[in-house]
């Protein structure tokens, strides 16, 4: 099994609170896993009670300052499609095979 982490890094990303929550959001996807822009959507609607566009929570991923740390190569779009990473499509289908993620682009 994988090890579990023996430190945690203490982050403080600068950004809007509405920001700031979706990076939250992206740090609680486990390795390994994936989420979508529109179950992201979904999750602020119901901590918020404001309804909210996967285009939006796009629009937070791609402000992400951190990258690596906070995980937004596990966010995927409609149909499990690899899409909108900073670093290249290709690098972020690299990262989720590296978890054992199969992922289409």
């Amino acid at each position: 099994g994988r090890m579990p982490a023996i430190m945690t890094l203490p982050l403080a990303p600068q950004g809007s609170d509405f920001r700031r929550l979706v990076w939250y959001l992206l740090c609680q996807i486990p390795y390994g896993q994936t989420t979508t822009y529109g179950d992201l959507a979904k999750q602020i609607e119901e901590r918020t009670g404001k309804a909210m566009s996967a285009q939006a929570i796009g629009g937070a991923v791609g402000h992400n300052p951190i990258s690596i740390i906070i995980p937004c190569h596990r966010v995927l779009g409609a149909h499990g499609r690899a899409t909108g990473y900073a670093g290249g499509i290709d690098k972020k289908i690299a990262l989720l095979h590296l978890e054992g993620v199969a992922v289409k682009a």
